[in-house]
């Protein structure tokens, strides 16, 4: 039997989280070097399954199959396409970075205060999310991938509630109120969704006897599995809204301001740039491949509302006064493109939609990290309380300056590429969409570049006067996320090899090819 490798980078860091967790009380800065470790051996495994993967070869690759729950034909079903590879990547790339930049977060209060806040709590709990949200990915069963699609809200809930920012205007209890609010409110939200998927999870099995996704969409694809229109139709909308909330869009939106708002910088991160991703993920893998004709269907609503999520978040995002909740809303507009993306029914659509997933992960961590160490050195997330940085500050301006960039999609940094795809996609099946879209770059601008300006230009305010430079460890976190930006921004080749033929799969999953240009005939 081959190693299974798959099943090694899921069980790693849910393997550490429990190491993590037995650690003595006293042995705090134990417990962080070991979570760190498992977080750097997980990154080593998900590069082996990236340099194992064949982006020629099969569909699913790595695959692994044992029975599970043989008398509900669940089972233990994990296997790899290229989209599926390059977020298990950047989520092993990222939760490192996560940990080194939330170092000290979970450590015992100032001096004044005899409570203690959990170290290996913290760090166990990020390693629980990455095992959960790396099976996601891996899942090929869908039981078994909503098990873990629910599961990983339970370590999140206590990371929001448990582990808040302490840059809070209106002192501890406030802000422990508005911490156990958001994450309740994350919770509720999410718990619905998944309620009303688990509903339509029962109702595939009915229809189609098993929870295999490659035996279901095979026989969808032969003809062998057949679904009454309105069906169909029904399973889809209850796999799609629980993937819209996670995703987040509009409408359903409302609980990711709250809960990046109150978590540390580094959960902040893990909520948007990890854990979201599974809602979009899973729109390509289960919406599209289980139920092609409802996702073709329910394309002129979804493109609305995904157009409605580029353009709200944007404008929410420039009348923000709280440096975390506008980068938030600024990730709810950027999520409207991956699934304007994803609908248009477009390989360049569809690519760049992958690709911005990968992007937006890299670049949100890249700001809201910097935008984190900027708050615990003012002890303020208003953007108010700041002004002049740049000059006391200049490596902390000059990389809080790339990551706005790369947020606002700049020539050059990596979320371009995607961006530009999406919409070049979008216009040549849909242009009104794609026209209306493009606003939400201008928006772009207007919200970063004033971020920017009020915060690191203008005179220096006394406040930030004494402002420490960022640190040699903060500097381990943020500089290789700038090189990436940069790196994929002029050479996106490696990530989009790997996904391209995977998006080429899903559009013949949906019998769509894309439109012939239209060229005027010579005269």
């Amino acid at each position: 039997m081959s190693f299974p490798l798959l099943t090694a980078t899921a069980a790693l860091p849910a393997v550490g989280a429990i190491a993590t967790a037995a650690v003595p009380a006293a042995k705090r800065t134990a417990a962080k070097w070991l979570a760190l470790l498992f977080s750097l051996a997980t990154f080593g495994l998900a590069v082996a399954i990236l340099v194992r993967f064949d982006p020629g070869g099969d569909r699913y690759q790595l695959t692994e199959s044992h029975s599970w729950i043989a008398d509900f034909g669940v089972r233990y079903d994990l296997g790899v396409d290229g989209i599926a590879v390059a977020l298990i990547a950047l989520t092993a790339l990222l939760i490192p970075f996560i940990m080194l930049a939330g170092w000290h977060d979970a450590d015992p209060l100032e001096t004044g205060s005899r409570r203690w806040r959990p170290t290996q709590g913290y760090f166990a709990l990020i390693l629980a999310v990455e095992a959960m949200v790396i099976l996601s990915f891996e899942a090929t069963d869908v039981f078994l991938f909503y098990i873990f699609f629910e599961a990983m809200l339970i370590p999140l809930y206590f990371l929001i509630g448990g582990f808040g920012d302490r840059a809070h205007e209106h002192g501890e209890e406030t802000a422990r109120t508005q911490r156990s609010y958001a994450a309740v409110k994350f919770l509720l939200y999410n718990l619905a969704g998944g309620l009303i998927m688990l509903a339509a999870v029962i109702g595939l099995y009915v229809v189609a006897g098993n929870f295999s996704l490659t035996e279901i969409a095979a026989a969808r694809a032969d003809g062998s599995l057949t679904m009454a229109a309105s069906t169909e139709r029904w399973l889809f909308l209850g796999f799609f809204f629980a993937f819209a909330v996670k995703a987040p869009l509009w409408p359903l939106h409302t609980w990711l301001p709250n809960a990046m708002g109150e978590s540390t910088a580094p959960v902040a991160v893990m909520i948007t740039a990890v854990v979201d991703k599974v809602g979009t993920f899973a729109m390509l893998r289960f919406c599209l491949q289980l139920f092609p004709e409802a996702s073709k269907w329910a394309t002129p609503v979804v493109l609305v509302l995904a157009v409605i999520s580029v353009i709200y978040g944007a404008l929410l995002a420039v009348g923000q006064r709280d440096i975390k909740r506008l980068i938030a809303y600024a990730s709810i507009s950027h999520f409207g493109f991956i699934i304007m993306g994803i609908f248009a029914m477009t390989s360049q659509g569809q690519s760049g939609a992958t690709l911005y997933m990968v992007n937006h992960g890299i670049s949100t961590a890249a700001l809201l990290l910097v935008a984190g160490f900027l708050i615990s050195r003012r002890g303020s997330r208003l953007i108010a309380d700041y002004g002049g940085v740049q000059k006391v500050a200049p490596v902390l301006a000059g990389t809080f300056l790339i990551g706005s960039l790369a947020t606002l999609s700049l020539p050059g940094l990596a979320p371009f590429v995607s961006e530009f795809l999406v919409l070049v996609g979008t216009f040549t099946r849909y242009p009104v969409i794609g026209v209306i879209a493009t606003l939400g770059i201008v928006l772009a601008a207007l919200y970063t570049l004033v971020l920017y300006q009020r915060t690191m230009t203008g005179p220096v305010r006394p406040e930030v006067s004494a402002m420490p430079d960022l640190r040699v460890r903060e500097l381990a976190v943020v500089a290789p996320l700038v090189v990436l930006l940069v790196f994929l921004g002029v050479y996106p080749k490696p990530v989009a090899d790997i996904v391209n033929p995977a998006v080429r799969q899903t559009m013949s999953d949906v019998h769509k090819q894309d439109p012939r240009p239209e060229v005027e005939a010579a005269k």
